[in-house]
C-alpha cells in the first residue's frame, strides 16, 4: 500500500495549497467537503518534488512519501471535532519542523498513527521508509497505548515503558510531545472525564518532560493548556486581569526597551536583538499560589530578552543592564558558565525598572535555539542517532531511571514514581565532578545524594567527601558550583543514619534497599513478631505455613511467606494490609471446606477469621501503622505531621514507642535495633486528627499584630491552643503559637499565609516545650 501510494498518480495530486477531500458517507452530509491547509514548507517540498519529476534528495522524497501514505491511510477517518483525521499528523509534522527536527522525525510525525489506526503494518513502513523511520513509528505507537491514572502500579509501569523507549531513541518522545501538544490544542471536543485525565497527565508528565529535554517552546504551551482545562475559572480570571492592564504594561515595557537599546548601542554593542515578552499564564499563577499573592502584587509578569552575537557580548550586555537599572541582590544566575543539565545556557538577572522589578535574560542566538528547542536544536538529532549512546553523560538521569528494571525493583512503584518526579522537575543545585561534568540535584542535597545520583555502588561504598578539595561531613549541604569528589571503600556500607539528612528519593530508596537485603533475617523476625502479637500464638505457626498465607504473599506481589514477613518487618507492607488479605483468603477456604462437610475445621477457621477481622478493624482506626497493639506517643521534639516521613523509637523503661520525624536530631544517637519502621495510615478515614505544632513568629512590635495573626488563622479554621508574646524595647516581638494541624501540606500553607503579612519578619516551626 505504501509503495502504491508513493509511486502512482493519484486523483488528488498535490498542486495547490489545499486539497478538497472526496465526499464520504461518514461525513454529516453527502455534499460536505473540507479543506486541508498544508503548511507552506511542506507544500514547497511537494511542489518541488513533482516539478523535478521525483528526483529530489532523499530527505524530501521521504517526507513526500510519508505525507501521501498518511493522506491515503487516514482518508475517511474523522477526529472528534468532525474534521478529517489527516489534519492531526500534518499539525504534528509542522510542530516537529518548527523545532528543527530531521526529515526522519518529521516523516515519523506524519506516520505516527497509521499503524495503530489503519491497516498499515510496521513491515510496510520499514520497506518503504527504512529502519530508522520504522523504529520511530513503532516507539510512538507503543507510547500511544500508555495512559496515566491514579493507580500507582499502572502509572509506574507506563512510565517505565516510556523511559525505555526514550533510552532507545529519545526522538520518539519528540514526536509524542508534538502529538500531545496538538491534542491539547483540540481537547475541547472530548468529554469532561477524558479532558481532565489528559490535561492532568500533560501537566504532571509531559510538560516536565519537555522542560527536562529543554524544549521550552513546547513546555510553556503545554502548561498553559493544562491550566486552562484544570483550573478554568482561575485561567479566565488571570487572562482577563492581564488583558485589562496590558496597555499600561506595554507602555512601561516600551520605555524600558528603548532606554536599554540606547545604552546598549552607546556601549558599542552591535548585532543584538532586544524584545519584551509576557510570562506564560501558568508560570504567573504558580508564582501567585506559591507566594500566596494576588495578581496585583506580582510585578514581574513580563521579561526582557537580549540576544547577542557571542558569549563575550553577553557579559558586556549584563554590565550595561546593571548600569542602567539597579540590580536586585541574589537574583543573578550564570547558566552560561554553569549550564543546566538539559543544555540550557543564559544569563538571568532581575532589576528595578520603571519602579517595578523586571527579569532580564541575555544569551547568544545559538543559546536561544537550545533554550527554545532543547535537544532538537542539537546537530546530532538532525543527523539521526540516539542520544542514549552519543551523549550519555547529559542523559545520565535517563539511564538511572531505566536501571530500575535491571535492579529488580519492578514492584517498588511508589519509589519509582518519586524518583521520576525528582528527575523530571526543576533542579536547583548544580555541582561539578572531578571530570568537570555538571550534575543537577535537588536543593539541599548532600554528598550521599550526589553519590547515589552518580551510581548505586558509589553511594553504597561512600566513606568520605571532598568539597572544593577539603574533607567535609557527609551531611554537608551542597552549593552551586561546588567541586565534589566522593571517596569510596569496598568495606564501607550505608548507614540508616543517612536517612536523617539525604533529601532525594533516589538516595533514600537505595539506602532502604541495601538495608532490606543485608538485614533480611532481622526484618523477617520483626514482621513475624508483629503478626504474632496481633493474631495470637495459638495456631500461629500453622497459619504462617498455610496455603492462605502463601496466597496472601502472592497477592502482595511477593514470592514467599518469608518475603511477606520481611516486607512487613521493614515497613513495605502494613499490618492492616496483611490482615485484610489474610481474612479474605481464610473466608474463601472456609467456604470450600464447608462444601466438603468438614464442619470442625470450618468452625476453627471462622473463629480465627473473626479474630483477625476484629483486630483489623481496630488497627484501621490508628493514624499510624507499624505500632498496632503498642503504646506510642508523638515526639514533642519534632512534632511530626501526616505527609512527613516518620520513624518509631523504642523508649527505655515503660514509655512505649515515640514517633519522630526521620530527620529529627534526637533519632541520630538511638541504636538501629531500637528503631521501628512506621508510617502514617493512608487508609484511615475515620479519625479527624489534629496534631499540635509550635510556631515561632518574629514580628514588628505594634498594637494588634497578634490579633491580626489569630484572625487569619481563624478564617482558615485553624485552632490555636496556646499563644504568648515576648517583647523587648527596640527589638522585634516574638510570638509563640501552638496550633492544631492535620497535615504537612496544611503546615506549609499556614506558614505561607502568615509570612505574607506585612508585619511578619520571620516564621519557623519549633519543638513543643
Amino acid at each position: 500500500m505504501a509503495e502504491a501510494t508513493a509511486n502512482s498518480k493519484e486523483k488528488n495530486e498535490i498542486k495547490v495549497s489545499t486539497i478538497i477531500l472526496p465526499e464520504n458517507k461518514n461525513y454529516e452530509s453527502e455534499s460536505l467537503k473540507y479543506e486541508i491547509n498544508i503548511p507552506n514548507w511542506l507544500l514547497e517540498i511537494i511542489q518541488n518534488y513533482e516539478v523535478s519529476n521525483k528526483k529530489n534528495n532523499s530527505n524530501q522524497d521521504l517526507i513526500v512519501k510519508a505525507f501521501k501514505l498518511a493522506y491515503e491511510a487516514h482518508n475517511g477517518q474523522l477526529r472528534a471535532s468532525g474534521e478529517p483525521y489527516i489534519i492531526h499528523p500534518l499539525a504534528v509534522a509542522d510542530l516537529l519542523k518548527e523545532i528543527g527536527a530531521s526529515s526522519s522525525v518529521v516523516a515519523a510525525g506524519l506516520l505516527h498513527d497509521v499503524v495503530e489506526d489503519t491497516g498499515i503494518a510496521l513491515s510496510e513502513i520499514e520497506v518503504n521508509f527504512g529502519l530508522e523511520v520504522k523504529v520511530l513509528v513503532e516507539g510512538v505507537t507503543k507510547l500511544g497505548g500508555i495512559h496515566f491514572n491514579n493507580r500507582t502500579e499502572a502509572q509506574a509501569e507506563n512510565l517505565r515503558k516510556m523511559f525505555l523507549a526514550m533510552a532507545s531513541d529519545i526522538r520518539v518522545v519528540l514526536v509524542k510531545l508534538a502529538d500531545r501538544l496538538h491534542n491539547m490544542r483540540t481537547i475541547q471536543w472530548l468529554n469532561e472525564e477524558r479532558k481532565e485525565r489528559i490535561a492532568r497527565e500533560t501537566r504532571e508528565i509531559y510538560a516536565p518532560l519537555a522542560n527536562r529535554l529543554g524544549i521550552n517552546r513546547f513546555k510553556w504551551e503545554l502548561e498553559d493548556l493544562a491550566f486552562k482545562f484544570l483550573e478554568p475559572e482561575e485561567y479566565k480570571n488571570l487572562k482577563d486581569q492581564i488583558a485589562v492592564k496590558r496597555s499600561d504594561r506595554e507602555k512601561r515595557l516600551n520605555v524600558t526597551l528603548n532606554l536599554m537599546k540606547e545604552n546598549l548601542v552607546s556601549s558599542g554593542l552591535v548585532n543584538f536583538e532586544i524584545t519584551g515578552r509576557p510570562k506564560h499564564l501558568y508560570g504567573i499563577w504558580s508564582k501567585m499560589e506559591r507566594q500566596q499573592k494576588q495578581f496585583g502584587e506580582i510585578y514581574d509578569v513580563a521579561a526582557l530578552r537580549i540576544i547577542v552575537s557571542n558569549t563575550d557580548s553577553c557579559y558586556k550586555a549584563l554590565a550595561v543592564v546593571h548600569d542602567t537599572f539597579r540590580p536586585i541582590p541574589g537574583r543573578f544566575k550564570d547558566y552560561i558558565g554553569l549550564p543546566k543539565p538539559n543544555g540550557y545556557q543564559s544569563l538571568h538577572t532581575s532589576v528595578i525598572g520603571r519602579h517595578r522589578p523586571i527579569e532580564v535574560q541575555i544569551r547568544t542566538s545559538s543559546m536561544h535555539q537550545i533554550a527554545e528547542f532543547g535537544i532538537a536544536a542539537h546537530w546530532q538529532y538532525k543527523e539521526g542517532g540516539s542520544p542514549a549512546s552519543s551523549n550519555a553523560e547529559r542523559f545520565n538521569w535517563l539511564r538511572q531511571l531505566v536501571e530500575w528494571q535491571q535492579e529488580g525493583n519492578e514492584k517498588d512503584h511508589n519509589d519509582y514514581l518519586a524518583s521520576i518526579k525528582e528527575d523530571l522537575f526543576d533542579e536547583e543545585v548544580f555541582v561539578i565532578t572531578p571530570k568537570g561534568d555538571v550534575v543537577g540535584l535537588r536543593k539541599g542535597s548532600t554528598a550521599i545524594d550526589f553519590a547515589y545520583r552518580i551510581h548505586s555502588e558509589i553511594g553504597n561504598h561512600c566513606n568520605g567527601i571532598r568539597i572544593n578539595e577539603k574533607l567535609s561531613p557527609l551531611s554537608t549541604s551542597l552549593q552551586n558550583g561546588d567541586f565534589i569528589e566522593i571517596l569510596t571503600n569496598t568495606n564501607s556500607t550505608p548507614s540508616l543514619d543517612w536517612l536523617n539528612f539525604v533529601v532525594t528519593p533516589t538516595a533514600k530508596n537505595r539506602i532502604r534497599q541495601w538495608y532490606k537485603k543485608s538485614h533480611r533475617d532481622e526484618t523477617i523476625k520483626r514482621g513475624k513478631d508483629l503478626l504474632e502479637k496481633e493474631i495470637g500464638r495459638n495456631g500461629f505457626e500453622s497459619l504462617i505455613s498455610s496455603d492462605a498465607m502463601k496466597k496472601v504473599a502472592h497477592r502482595c506481589n511477593l514470592k514467599s511467606t518469608e518475603d511477606l514477613l520481611a516486607s512487613l518487618g521493614f515497613g513495605g507492607l502494613t499490618l492492616h494490609q496483611v490482615l485484610n488479605r489474610l481474612r479474605e483468603e481464610i473466608k474463601i477456604q472456609t467456604e470450600e471446606i464447608k462444601n466438603e462437610s468438614n464442619e470442625e475445621l470450618a468452625r476453627s477457621l471462622i473463629n480465627k477469621n473473626n479474630s483477625i477481622a476484629t483486630k483489623s478493624h481496630a488497627t484501621n482506626k490508628s493514624p499510624i501503622t507499624g505500632v498496632e497493639g503498642l503504646d506510642y506517643r508523638i515526639g514533642k521534639c519534632c512534632s511530626p505531621l501526616p505527609g512527613e516521613e516518620i520513624i518509631g523509637t523504642v523508649s527505655l523503661g515503660n514509655h512505649g514507642i515515640t514517633i519522630h520525624r526521620r530527620d529529627c536530631e534526637n533519632v541520630i544517637p538511638i541504636p538501629i535495633e531500637r528503631r521501628l519502621p512506621v508510617a502514617w495510615n493512608q487508609e484511615n478515614k475515620i479519625l479527624d486528627n489534629k496534631f499540635p505544632i509550635q510556631l515561632r513568629i518574629e514580628v514588628i512590635d505594634r498594637v494588634g499584630v497578634l490579633k491580626d495573626i489569630l484572625m487569619r488563622l481563624s478564617d482558615k479554621g485553624i485552632n490555636v491552643s496556646d499563644a504568648n508574646v515576648k517583647t523587648a524595647f527596640g527589638k522585634p516581638a516574638i510570638i509563640n503559637l501552638c496550633v492544631g494541624l492535620e497535615s504537612y501540606s496544611q503546615l506549609h500553607k499556614t506558614i505561607d499565609q502568615i509570612k505574607s503579612m506585612a508585619d511578619v519578619l520571620d516564621i519557623a516551626r519549633v519543638g513543643i516545650s
